[in-house]
């Protein structure tokens, strides 16, 4: 059945955040201006570690470096981390060096450097997992969200592919324009800032959406809504979002890159075996008071152990993967941005996507993603078990092939 009220909702920020981040990466390709001065500069060896951050847990080995002093033990000035409220004043303010040590969202430094020529690589994960489909109180299966509205915090996101994977699966048709046909089974997906996600979907003028913790944990604290699958139950243990420095950082001082990179790695083995103390840390209560959301939500999403009803409900429908809802491991594999690859090939987003056609991903996987400092900071810190990985290789694993229409 198609919902007469499906695709009223028309919120400017629907297309503002991709159009503005869109515009300001195409006027900075190829400038001398990109990284705020008439030539790149060269970066000075005791210039402070700058983090620029949204408030989700996806930030939250950036903030736990800083806030357990782990920055000041590797012998590192430090700022207070700074918040924005939406990624493209995160990547303005990256672009032009405002902050230097930020986590994007993982296919947006592959946009960046290939589409817009911005020097930039990715140094390590922020975490796996850590994001599901959340929907309004009345859908039961994902099928129910023919006719409707769900939200993404961007085109160039994992959300974005996970979600356009759900739907196929459920043979739904991905709409991303107002201009798309707008049959009975086709789903309007609408880029919106994840702060009014869960607002929106309490109001009714969405029925989902697809983002990082804790707006799902947030959803379900207050009746607003229900998780209807968990993300790492899609794509095993699939990076959200990624540690990203400029090139001149990396190459310019490599000593300060992998001082910064101990300090993340140390930060995320502290944060998988604090997951009460990170919530407090992390939350409006801790003493930097990092981000707004409460102990309690943040405690929904850190703990190790999922909720019995998630087995129940299909929330996770591979209990065998063993996934938490959030863990923290750094090491950034170069068959997942591969896949990432591949798999933004075949989805749906607004503007331009020639580029994607264009790439070879392997190169990208070479060219994007560096893992030298990692691997060091990690090997220090026990190597890859101390993280619950198995080694420095693995296989892509998804739920299920994608089907229906695309």
């Amino acid at each position: 059945m198609c919902h007469d009220h499906a695709f009223a909702f028309t919120a400017p920020y629907s297309r503002r955040e991709f159009v503005r981040l869109a515009g300001l990466l195409s006027a900075s390709a190829g400038s001398a201006t990109l990284l705020g001065g008439c030539t790149p500069r060269q970066p000075d060896p005791d210039e402070p570690v700058r983090v620029g951050y949204l408030p989700i847990t996806d930030a939250a080995p950036l903030l736990a470096m800083h806030g357990l002093g782990y920055l000041e033990a590797e012998g590192l000035s430090a700022e207070k981390p700074r918040l924005f409220r939406s990624w493209s004043q995160l990547v303005e303010a990256f672009v032009f060096g405002h902050v230097n040590v930020v986590h994007l969202l993982s296919p947006l430094p592959i946009w960046m450097r290939y589409s817009a020529q911005v020097p930039t690589r990715i140094v390590a994960w922020s975490h796996v997992d850590g994001s599901a489909l959340t929907v309004a109180p009345d859908i039961t299966e994902v099928s129910d969200l023919a006719g409707r509205t769900v939200a993404l915090p961007f085109w160039y996101s994992v959300h974005n592919v996970l979600a356009q994977r759900l739907l196929r699966e459920a043979g739904l048709n991905p709409v991303v324009s107002a201009r798309d046909a707008r049959g009975e089974r086709d789903v309007q997906l609408v880029v919106m800032a994840p702060s009014d996600m869960v607002p929106a979907l309490k109001a009714g003028q969405i029925a989902g959406f697809v983002v990082a913790e804790p707006f799902g944990a947030l959803a379900e604290s207050l009746g607003a809504g229900r998780v209807q699958r968990l993300s790492g139950d899609v794509w095993k243990e699939h990076a959200c979002c990624v540690v990203t420095m400029h090139d001149r950082d990396i190459e310019g001082r490599p000593n300060w890159t992998q001082k910064v990179v101990n300090a993340l790695t140390r930060a995320q083995l502290w944060l998988n075996s604090h997951p009460a103390e990170a919530a407090h840390l992390l939350s409006a209560e801790g003493e930097q008071r990092y981000t707004p959301h409460k102990p309690a939500v943040l405690g929904r999403v850190l703990q190790h152990e999922l909720p019995a009803q998630y087995l129940q409900s299909g929330a996770v429908q591979h209990p065998e993967w063993q996934e938490r809802r959030i863990a923290f491991r750094p090491y950034p594999y170069p068959t997942y941005t591969e896949e990432l690859v591949r798999q933004l090939r075949e989805v749906r987003v607004e503007g331009d996507t020639t580029f994607l056609q264009r790439l070879d991903p392997a190169q990208v996987a070479r060219e994007v993603v560096t893992d030298r400092f990692v691997t060091q900071a990690m090997q220090a810190q026990g190597g890859p078990a101390a993280f619950g990985l198995s080694g420095y290789s693995r296989t892509e694993t998804f739920s299920a092939p994608a089907q229906g229409p695309v």
